[in-house]
């Protein structure tokens, strides 16, 4: 059996809790997958894949339904801490070829931050397979006109989720791309 996704959302979300476990429930609430049986895969977004609103996409999930994702996760106890994760998403100009999605949590990095270095990793391994010649050493703003320039990548993003920690209480963010059959 094949299964290849047709269709995919980007959520994210922060819970918080004086239980760890219960921060990451109300986390996955916020980001609205809360009901689903999360199976994290690695970061090959499906070719001719498209991508969907919240909204649209979690009318598609099922209570219980287990449910593919790439999703980065952090968590911590500490006030005033700033907590971060982020997915990025590269995306090739041909359909019929692969894009990537990477993970990235960090402490002490802003949405910004954390958004940019989370979608310099995807578009990086998606330039690298597809072949653009580029200098690594590069500040990523420099590298991502190179990706386009190429006319091999078509665009890139990403979902940062990024709070500070409060006092008695854990702090959870995600980040996620969910995929729908």
């Amino acid at each position: 059996m094949t299964f290849v996704p047709s269709k995919a959302f980007f959520t994210k979300g922060i819970g918080r809790h004086k239980n760890k476990l219960q921060s990451f429930e109300l986390a996955l609430r916020d980001a609205r997958i809360e009901k689903q049986n999360l199976v994290y895969v690695s970061s090959i977004f499906p070719p001719k894949c498209k991508i969907i609103s919240v909204d649209e996409g979690v009318e598609y999930l099922y209570p219980g339904q287990i449910t593919f994702c790439v999703m980065a996760r952090n968590a911590t106890n500490e006030k005033g801490r700033l907590v971060g994760s982020a997915v990025g998403m590269a995306f090739p100009a041909d359909e019929s070829h692969y894009g990537y999605i990477s993970e990235h949590h960090a402490f002490g990095a802003e949405e910004l931050e954390i958004g940019d270095f989370a979608e310099d990793l995807a578009s990086t391994m998606l330039a690298t397979t597809l072949g653009i010649d580029f200098d690594p050493e590069k500040d990523y703003d420099e590298r991502k006109q190179i990706y386009h320039m190429s006319g091999k990548i078509i665009d890139s993003a990403s979902a940062p989720c990024v709070t500070r920690g409060q006092a008695g209480l854990w702090t959870t963010t995600i980040s996620a791309a969910v995929f729908i059959p």
